[in-house]
């Protein structure tokens, strides 16, 4: 182990940046290489095969780079491919699921303590997500490992308008409202009622404070809700692990922590909308070439 680990992430465009302004946060002594496998995405319209093999590939890449953990910050890929990137992997691997999943639970049980009683009895999760993780009903499987029913909401909608930069702007507002509007309705008629909305997408997470917004706004009379967002989760877990395996064999570092990015396709553009998801200016976006 060298005295300050190296955190690969990986994710098919610039989204997973949401997760590694998390990890900025929570692991700072750190050094992060993030590839965005710009030039194949959308990954949601591909195969499972084919999204396994990318990701491998930019596990692979990343792992040349010298990471010693590799994070799934895609949620396409954590649903389709994390089977095959541990079985590849020579080192650990973490997706974006499984910790929503495990927050969510975590969730239920905080709130079922604050209620002093049983009165809480729901265990429903509201996951909004892309149409290729709604469809893989990997959320619904994570949250059931846990005890949660989840109900998945598709909003394809949101992605563009976060790239447009309309984070806080009134259409964004109107289509998250119909969005949980449609979904409460739709978990209803499946007698789920939801304890927590699961932002099930690393685009949503710059959307979280528009989310809180709307319930205030629209959903007062609905059952309190908590919103969880995945990223956070997720960079949760790798604080956890950081710990587990460096503490222990590292040393203090004269050097400044060290921060790469890579994108396989429209360098210019990551580095103008990175630079949103991430919170800070990205100096640098080098071009990797990982084959077809």
């Amino acid at each position: 182990m060298s005295s300050r680990p190296t955190i690969g992430i990986f994710d098919s465009g610039f989204g997973g940046l949401t997760v590694m302004r998390s990890l900025l946060a929570l692991v700072p002594d750190a050094n992060y290489v993030y590839l965005g496998d710009t030039a194949r995405l959308p990954y949601g319209s591909k195969s499972r095969e084919t999204i396994a093999r990318y990701a491998v590939d930019s596990l692979r890449f990343l792992e040349s780079q010298g990471a010693e953990l590799f994070v799934v910050a895609c949620n396409t890929a954590s649903a389709l491919a994390l089977d095959a990137l541990e079985a590849e992997a020579k080192i650990p691997v973490i997706g974006v699921i499984e910790p929503g999943a495990s927050a969510a639970r975590a969730a239920r049980n905080e709130a079922m303590q604050e209620a002093a009683a049983t009165d809480l009895t729901s265990d429903g999760v509201l996951v909004l997500a892309t149409e290729a993780t709604v469809q893989s009903h990997a959320y619904a499987r994570a949250c059931a490992a846990h005890g949660l029913r989840a109900f998945e909401k598709a909003c394809p909608l949101l992605v563009p308008l976060v790239e447009e930069g309309w984070i806080d702007h009134p259409v964004t507002e109107e289509v998250a409202r119909i969005y949980l509007a449609e979904a409460l309705v739709q978990a209803g008629a499946q007698n789920i009622i939801p304890h927590t909305i699961l932002l099930g997408c690393t685009h949503y997470p710059l959307l979280q404070d528009l989310f809180e917004c709307v319930l205030l706004k629209h959903f007062a009379d609905h059952d309190p809700m908590s919103i969880l967002d995945s990223a956070e989760a997720t960079a949760q877990r790798v604080k956890q692990l950081v710990a587990e395996r460096f503490s222990s064999t590292s040393t203090t570092s004269t050097t400044e922590p060290t921060q790469k990015f890579f994108a396989t396709d429209s360098v210019e553009k990551f580095q103008r909308l990175g630079s949103r998801f991430l919170g800070c200016p990205i100096a640098y976006v080098q071009h990797v070439d990982l084959g077809g």
